[in-house]
């Protein structure tokens, strides 16, 4: 073994029980430096995948690294969920919060902990940190936050430009009913296993119901979302993102809004740890958080408050592909976020059909793009309406009438890894669209940031919406997607009221795109691409829409345009190579069968469309520790739609779980299914639960729940 594998010993403290002053205890795993003379800072992370099984083989990798970097590593499972007991009735509730603070008390005064702890998550650990930490627990020194969002209505599994997300929302809640209807451990809860598990299973509801019943920014998505008072976190913050993952646009926000306290780092991962990262490269994360953690829970002065404040993969140029094992690219460094080298560059929708230049005296992109990259800090009206007057030619209106398919092509919302996950060749969504292209660039774009689109639109229904894809064009034909966003137009003055539609009715509209990062070559051109329909992303407005755009007026997008400066440095490697870590001691046996996936099937005979997401595949693990205990999980959501109906949408869900030991089983069947008519949405839940092949538990659920201006 080489000397960079002879780490420190470690220790594991399988379940650690925490009394909390309402009498109900949660339950902890904890490791250790095996030499524990002196007291550590503790590390915690929180949310409700059992650490007994769900997640104990990613958990003992973490454990470990961190027992042996010299921290004490805990892994928590919140109250209602794994060995923890209570019920949980939501997600990102108060309650959950304030467990996080008693926790953190309670760990900063164990005789093996300095008093200093810091929180680290990935998605609902990443939130957990982030609202814990607004609570300013006086122990909670720093936090590393992952792929998590810091507004719940903008950017989480639920909604989208005020749509319903339809690829996420029902797909996830079941998921999450499955994972919370196992039960404790026995050797954790002892006799009581039983009795405390039917009551969680009578009690945790189905969690699409108050999500679908929020369908404005109301008080509901405000708790828990930071946004609303980022001065709240009074602890350093590492943020980080990945270009592949859904929540890539929190990173940003929180770089902008804490100065000097958030640093930001994005690569082109998708929604898994940066030492793991698909798509590559992979980066040795798990060091750079131990420099962090270093820094912020015991004062080491280590460079990381002098380092720059964001740091992000550049992806170059690629073909459209459902699946990347890597993105090409390189890194880059900003000063601060907004960035000094990144200025807003309009080109204007022109009734030719065509993405040109604010002015006659700048007819093309590239010219465009030149002028703004002179001029940088010197162009704050380049967003202005009044700068997108090309030409002198009559105003023109584009119609489409939304194909209810358009979307398939989009790949997921939130990639991790799974076959499939990216866009593929949008050739098919951008002839079921309105287009506008540029001509071929005569240098290379590199974009950094959110695009916009601003349209001057109308619709022939009351409930309509609009997306806007912004496409790398190759001089093949092939169209990447660069980025995208929705917009339900009854939100078009905020999320938090619904502006009805006047048919026919002109207004202008901003469509953000979610940020990214993107080199475009010389010789392609960028097309803009839109259209009223995007399913399975976004749920369907209740009739079929015909969208008109007019161009040669306000009409404009708006692209984050970065240039090169002297501090960019070929070749520069911010990061170490992913951490060569010495093999676990045998821990548990992966018997995994087949992967996960996507299938699109056509009915050409009746013009129905079903997209078959499995999201994890044969996935069956076997644990080593006594008691053995083996694990599977078989997941999977159809989406269906026919052509020319869009109140023919449907999802369908059904999730399976099961823990098996040497005389336990316990089995879960959790389904849902979700349609809609023109005024209402219709879930249908059920859950079913089997001891050792004998059914227990079943209950099923009617909910028919108002449309809100969707």
């Amino acid at each position: 073994m080489s000397p960079r594998q002879q780490r420190p010993a470690t220790r594991r403290i399988p379940n650690v029980s925490i009394p909390l002053a309402d009498g109900t205890t949660l339950a902890a795993r904890v490791w250790l430096p095996d030499d524990s003379s002196q007291p550590v800072p503790a590390i915690l992370e929180s949310h409700p995948y059992r650490k007994g099984d769900g997640v104990a083989v990613r958990d003992e990798r973490l454990g470990r690294w961190f027992a042996a970097e010299g921290f004490a590593f805990v892994r928590l499972d919140i109250r209602g969920s794994g060995d923890s007991e209570g019920i949980i009735e939501d997600e990102y509730l108060p309650l959950e919060q304030r467990d996080n603070v008693a926790v953190i008390e309670w760990l900063a005064g164990q005789e093996w902990c300095t008093g200093a702890v810091g929180m680290i998550g990935i998605s609902w650990s990443g939130f957990s940190a982030l609202q814990t930490a607004a609570l300013a627990p006086d122990a909670l020194r720093g936090i590393v936050v992952l792929h998590c969002a810091d507004d719940r209505y903008a950017d989480d599994v639920h909604y989208h430009g005020g749509c319903v997300l339809g690829l996420d929302m029902l797909a996830w809640a079941t998921s999450m009913r499955a994972y919370l209807a196992q039960p404790q451990d026995p050797t954790v809860a002892g006799d009581q296993w039983r009795t405390r598990w039917l009551e969680r299973l009578a009690q945790t509801p189905p969690f699409i119901e108050p999500w679908l019943s929020h369908q404005l920014r109301d008080e509901y998505w405000r708790q828990g979302s930071v946004c609303e008072d980022y001065g709240a976190i009074r602890c350093p913050v590492f943020a980080v993102g990945g270009w592949a993952d859904g929540y890539r646009d929190s990173v940003l926000r929180l770089v902008e809004h804490m100065p000097g306290q958030a640093r930001g780092l994005v690569g082109p991962w998708g929604h898994t740890w940066p030492d793991q990262g698909a798509p590559g490269p992979a980066v040795g994360f798990l060091s750079e958080c131990a420099r962090f953690l270093r820094f912020a829970l015991q004062g080491e002065d280590n460079g990381w408050a002098q380092e720059p404040p964001l740091v992000c993969w550049m992806q170059d140029s690629v073909p459209p592909a459902g699946t990347y094992a890597v993105r090409p690219g390189r890194w880059l460094a900003e000063p601060s976020w907004p960035s000094p080298n990144v200025a807003m560059v309009p080109l204007v929708l022109d009734p030719g059909g065509r993405l040109a230049g604010a002015s006659r005296e700048s007819p093309g992109p590239g010219a465009a793009v030149a002028a703004a990259a002179g001029e940088l800090r010197e162009s704050p009206a380049a967003g202005a309406p009044e700068a997108a007057a090309a030409g002198e030619a009559e105003p023109a209106t584009f119609s489409v009438r939304g194909l209810q398919a358009t979307g398939l092509a989009g790949g997921v919302w939130c990639g991790d890894s799974t076959p499939g996950d990216s866009p593929t060749d949008q050739r098919p969504e951008d002839g079921a669209s309105i287009c506008f292209d540029s001509e071929p660039l005569g240098e290379p774009l590199e974009l950094l940031g959110r695009a916009r689109a601003v349209i001057e639109l109308s619709a022939d229904r009351p409930r309509a919406l609009v997306v806007a894809r912004l496409c790398d064009v190759a001089p093949d034909g092939a169209s990447t997607l660069i980025s995208r966003g929705v917009l339900n137009l009854t939100h078009r003055d905020g999320h938090d009221r619904v502006s009805p539609i006047v048919p026919g009715e002109r207004m202008t509209v901003a469509v953000p795109m979610q940020s990214t990062s993107y080199s475009v070559p010389a010789s392609h051109r960028l097309r803009l691409a839109i259209s009223p329909t995007y399913w399975p992303w976004a749920w369907p407005s209740p009739e079929p829409v015909t969208l008109s755009v007019h161009a040669g007026g306000a009409s404009r997008l708006e692209l984050p345009v970065r240039h090169a400066t002297p501090s960019d440095q070929p070749g520069w490697e911010p990061l170490s190579p992913p951490e060569e870590q010495p093999a676990p001691e045998r821990f548990s046996e992966d018997l995994s069968g087949r992967s996960g996936g996507r299938r699109v099937t056509h009915d050409q005979a009746n013009g129905s469309v079903e997209v078959e997401f499995d999201w994890t595949g044969d996935t069956r693990t076997r644990l080593l520790d006594a008691p053995a205990t083996e694990l599977y999980e078989r997941n999977v959501t159809r989406y269906s739609i026919v052509e020319g109906d869009p109140l023919s949408a449907r999802v369908e869900c059904e999730v399976e779980v099961g823990l098996e030991r040497e005389n336990w089983s316990i089995h879960v069947e959790a389904a849902a299914e979700m349609s809609s008519d023109l005024e209402h949405f219709s879930v249908r839940t059920s859950l079913v639960a089997f001891e050792d092949d004998v059914r227990v538990f079943e209950r099923d659920s009617i909910s028919t729940i108002p449309r809100n201006g969707v």
